[in-house]
């Protein structure tokens, strides 16, 4: 474990689908569709997208025992990649999606009903063998909860709130469960999972809940499941965005990377430019991550402007470019090359040896 890192909470181990989560295993990253269920063609293209952008675990809402219908149909299109049902007030619906081959079912405490319900999901869970997520939210607190603490959702809040459902389990004998506690608070969210970290063994689901749009999403996420995972909580993560969930899925692998966690894709390393630029640095960077969004192997590619800096981040990067005049020079490994690259073609010239290096060709 990284020096500045506590050591990873022990857990027990649960699989969605061939997803191991908890124990020593790698954290698993997750997204949620965000199209209608009841088009199926649609989401199935959405969940096959964001498999190949590396998501391991996908969530679908299915609010209804016709949206049940339709994960049937979905389903039976998306047989290796693990799904998770998020089931709400209906639990007849989780039965149905567990008949249907479901992976994982989500229920909210807060509206999923009382303990007969929760026994009849157990039993189903059971049978298929299947996980249940606790999964306790700010904004859907059981009303009782809500009333009791006139209004206010603290960490304690939500802590109470998961430790009820964890009791009925435990009354129920089943712990093959794991547990997510999310707040649109991030200092909430960090102190609701310490709380149950402290208190269970299942793994966790974390996350900061409804972040917003990309900007605010994206610092509000790393700065909560970051601080997490530093603390050595985690064991599979979601980034909430009011955004494509593609992106949900690329800011996770980018937050997991920045940890030394796990590693997918092109590590761009590149300056925020200035005076000293010898070419467009933010036009090329840009350029280059729509045209090799498709690499999955690990590689850091540092593109800086002038020599100030980038002679120190290329000597350390697989393939890195320093900005000159006119012409730049590249480093493969850290060895600089005979050649230069003419600054008008660094975004060409960059692919191939991008591509090259990775065995990853255009198709």
């Amino acid at each position: 474990m990284n020096k500045f890192f506590n050591k990873r909470r022990k857990s027990s181990c649960i699989y969605v689908g061939n997803i191991p989560v908890g124990s020593d295993y790698p954290i698993s990253v997750q997204s949620m569709t965000n199209t209608n269920t009841f088009d199926v063609k649609q989401t199935v293209n959405q969940i096959n997208k964001l498999k190949l952008n590396g998501a391991d675990i996908i969530r679908i809402s299915i609010p209804s025992m016709d949206a049940a219908e339709s994960f049937k149909k979905i389903r039976s299109s998306t047989k290796n990649i693990p799904l998770v049902a998020d089931i709400h007030f209906d639990y007849r619906i989780a039965l149905k999606v567990a008949e249907y081959g479901v992976d994982c079912i989500r229920i909210n405490p807060g509206n999923i009903g009382n303990i007969r319900r929760i026994k009849m999901l157990v039993d189903c869970a059971k049978y298929y063998n299947i996980p249940i997520r606790i999964g306790v939210n700010s904004g859907s607190l059981e009303y009782e909860l809500r009333n009791k603490y006139n209004k206010v959702i603290s960490a304690e809040v939500l802590f109470e709130s998961v430790m009820r459902q964890v009791n009925i389990f435990d009354k129920l004998n089943f712990s093959y469960f794991k547990v997510s506690v999310k707040s649109s608070d991030v200092l909430t969210t960090i102190k609701a999972y310490k709380l149950v970290a402290q208190s269970i063994d299942q793994p966790l689901h974390i996350g900061v809940t409804e972040t917003g749009t990309t900007r605010i999403g994206i610092t509000k996420s790393a700065i909560g499941v970051g601080t997490l995972l530093m603390e050595g909580i985690g064991d599979t993560i979601r980034v909430s965005l009011t955004d494509d969930p593609v992106n949900e899925v690329k800011v996770a692998f980018d937050i997991l990377r920045s940890l030394h966690l796990r590693y997918r894709g092109i590590n761009f390393i590149t300056c925020p430019t200035c005076c000293r630029q010898e070419f467009n640095v933010i036009k090329i960077v840009n350029n280059l991550e729509k045209r090799l969004q498709d690499i999955t192997t690990p590689i850091n590619v540092s593109i800086i402007g002038c020599i100030v800096n980038g002679l120190g981040e290329a000597l350390r990067s697989d393939i890195g470019v320093v900005g000159g005049k006119k012409n730049s020079s590249l480093y493969i490994n850290g060895i600089r090359q005979p050649n230069k690259i003419e600054n008008n073609n660094i975004v060409n010239y960059l692919e191939l040896i991008v591509r090259s290096k990775t065995n990853t060709y255009i198709k």
